[in-house]
Parts: C-alpha cells; structure tokens; sequence
C-alpha cells in the first residue's frame, strides 16, 4: 500500500473522554480532524486499522487517536489521504490548524496538537489543506448505520 498523509475526520456528541496520560478532555458537539502520517511499512493501510478498531472496540489504546475511536460517542465520518514520500504531516496540522486539543497526536514533534475541532463539516476546508501542499486528496466518505460503519 502507498505511503502517505491523512485527516481522519470523526464526529462526536458533547462528551469527557480520558486520553491516556493527556487526561480527561471535554470535547464539543461537532467533528474533529486527526491528522497523521501513513509513512512506515505499512502505509496508508493504517487508516483501515483505524476503521476497524473503531468498528470492533476490541483492543486497548495503543495511540491517542485509538482514545477516541475506541469511545462509543465518537465515529469515524470521512478520511481524506495522500500519497507522498514527504515528511509533511506536521505541514498538513499547521494547515488545518485552528481549535485542538493541546499535545494531542504530536508527541514526536514540535507541533501543539494534531487534533482539530470543527463545528460542522470539515472536509471540503481539508481537501484545500491537502492542495496548498500540492498533495493529490482522496475523500473517502463513511457511512453509519449503527453501529457498522460502510465506506
């Protein structure tokens, strides 16, 4: 699978959700935008690691963003990627930008947070992100019916 960037773009409704070492954090009512790197073996095969856990619910945390997925008020609502084989996934953060959650998802670089909120629908605003980076966006759009998630 390709190496690349992605926004995972989740919706949630107003809840406190206890993110490993960060602690508890309240989150508003609306989507929030997780931006990562898809560079290591396995590529962008890691947004369908994603989807899964927060299909399944079936292992501990392992990341910050495994947190939220793993929280039942929070599902997964559309992906946007990249391929490339820069490193600019702290560029993408600082693109969205915006309000986050302090010292979310940036633990091995020197952004304050890869974890953005949105009150309505961010995806459109995440595809131009993409562009200004001269990155070629892939929307992935998910639909959930319950508790089963189709993309």
């Amino acid at each position: 699978m390709d190496r690349g960037i992605y926004a995972l773009v989740l919706e949630n409704t107003g809840c406190t959700v206890r993110i490993g070492a960060l602690g508890e954090r309240e989150f508003s009512a609306g989507s929030h935008v997780y931006v990562g790197s898809a560079r290591g073996s396995g590529g962008l095969a890691r947004v369908e690691r994603h989807l899964r856990l927060a299909l399944r619910r079936d292992r501990p945390p392992r990341w910050h963003i495994d947190y939220l997925l793993l929280d039942p008020h929070f599902f997964p609502a559309a992906v946007v990627t990249a391929a490339t084989d820069r490193d600019c996934e702290c560029d993408l953060a600082r693109s969205v930008a915006g309000p986050s959650v302090p010292g979310f998802g940036c633990s091995d670089c020197a952004c304050p947070s890869h974890l953005f909120y949105r009150p309505g629908d961010p995806v459109t605003e995440i595809v131009a992100a993409f562009r200004g980076l001269d990155l070629d966006a892939r929307i992935t759009r998910i639909k959930n019916e319950g508790s089963e998630h189709r993309v």
